[in-house]
């Protein structure tokens, strides 16, 4: 089995051509319908590793990689399948036009900020691409890694596959992130993400890296990718995996610290023979692997399968890092969990690990104001209140400040709760009545 996954090469599969593969026929009819209609909304692409190896077919719909690649019906709002099915029966393309840009402004693009508040200026120039929301760390979109080896139904990210050029993070031009860096001495962190730049050839993805190795502040390059867990093969068997480890190993020659980002949803992700080979492959390189996720409804709500991933992940050599909670973006409201259970998960599966394994944060929020860790749920001056801690911070003042909100037991999102005792607001918000007040915070960052 081994020997025929190292075998395979990448062919994507969209929601047009997935209906020419055996997997089609393996759909009901309701869950044929519920990927004509859905992946119009929500792009849809997987390949044959996924396919073939990590969906367990006799457990559709509910396996887990099933639901993480595949679009359903509950996706969408009734109201809005209803509508958009119509409307395709209509073979009205302007008004099915018209309904789909409707679902993606209602499901929130861009959560925290991300495309104004977080842009990056260089001689009153935005420079498209680049995110600088925190002091010592940038955010890099590489043009070309805009895509990815198969597309997760919850990622909070999907503005970048639909088409549509102002939705998009989109760098086109290499040498703005090395005249940014020059002038922002004060970054240590780039972070190359996308998409996934791992959908790069090797060729591509050094023409961005190599410069930055020259800039003596740059401390650490880090790379988020899907690709350990959706596409291995990329650091094993692909004709150019050999190269990709040759770069990796001249970064850390260069004594520059490189992580590779690894997104694991699901322990199943990390059983496969081969997804073992590429952590291997990638630590003999010097750099280190990472693991974090989105803990998910319908996914990865077992206690014992994050135990599981994570006590591998140690023994493999890779880093437990953070546990998040899912975005209040795209069908968050299929996705999204209470706060109180995303922790209580957490917490259980914490438990029962080894002090190795406990290098893992969460539940952690990527909210407006910075990265808010659930630290506890406690009954503080006889109030039943979230204990909240900032990791980071657009003021870096604010990191490690705890606060408190009032326990929601239904909140699925930092935004929907409310200061704890009484207060009118948290420290960091400015008071409503002194809206220019907003403009100096963003200044902080």
């Amino acid at each position: 089995m081994q020997g025929l996954l190292e075998q395979q090469r990448y062919k994507p599969y969209n929601s047009r051509t997935i209906r020419d593969t055996p997997y089609w026929q393996k759909l009901t009819p309701a869950l044929q319908e519920a990927m004509d209609i859905v992946a119009r909304v929500m792009p849809f692409r997987t390949n044959e590793y996924v396919l073939g190896t990590l969906i367990d077919w006799n457990n559709i719909p509910d396996d887990p990689i099933f639901r993480l690649t595949f679009p359903h019906r509950d996706m969408l709002l009734p109201d809005e399948y209803a509508s958009l099915k119509r409307l395709i029966a209509l073979a009205d393309a302007a008004a099915i036009k018209r309904g789909i840009e409707a679902i993606w402004l209602r499901m929130n693009p861009h959560p925290a900020g991300q495309l104004t508040h977080n842009a990056a200026t260089l001689d009153g120039k935005v420079l498209p691409g680049l995110q600088h929301k925190y002091r010592e760390t940038v955010l890099f979109f590489p043009g070309a890694g805009q895509t990815c080896h198969a597309y997760c139904t919850f990622c909070f990210r999907w503005a970048q596959f639909i088409g549509e050029e102002e939705l998009k993070f989109n760098a086109r031009e290499s040498q703005d992130l090395v005249n940014y860096l020059r002038v922002h001495t004060e970054v240590t962190d780039v972070l190359i993400t996308g998409g996934d730049p791992m959908i790069m050839n090797t060729r591509s993805l050094a023409g961005y890296i190599e410069p930055l190795l020259a800039l003596p502040h740059l401390k650490s390059i880090r790379i988020g990718t899907k690709a350990v867990a959706y596409w291995p093969q990329r650091f094993v068997s692909d004709k150019d995996a050999p190269a990709l480890l040759e770069l990796f190993q001249r970064i850390v020659a260069a004594g520059k610290h490189l992580s590779v980002m690894g997104h694991y949803n699901h322990p199943v992700e990390i059983r496969q023979d081969i997804a073992r080979q590429a952590i291997e492959r990638i630590r003999s390189t010097g750099a280190t692997l990472r693991m974090q996720a989105p803990v998910i409804r319908h996914i990865n709500e077992n206690p014992a399968d994050w135990a599981e991933l994570w006590t591998e992940g140690v023994r493999l050599g890779a880093v437990p890092y953070y546990l998040f909670v899912e975005r209040d973006t795209g069908p968050s409201h299929y996705f999204a969990m209470p706060l109180a259970r995303a922790f209580e998960i957490f917490q259980a599966a914490y438990r029962t690990v080894s002090g190795l394994a406990r290098t893992v944060r969460g539940p952690s929020m990527s909210t407006f104001y910075g990265k808010v860790l659930i630290n506890g749920i406690e009954v503080v001056a006889g109030e039943k209140v979230f204990v909240l801690q900032f990791l980071q911070a657009r003021d870096p003042q604010w990191v490690l400040r705890t606060f408190y909100a009032r326990f929601d037991p239904q909140a699925t999102w930092f935004d929907q709760l409310q200061p704890a005792f009484g207060e009118a607001r948290f420290f960091f918000q400015p008071p409503p009545a002194a809206p220019e007040l907003i403009p100096v915070l963003l200044e902080t960052a």
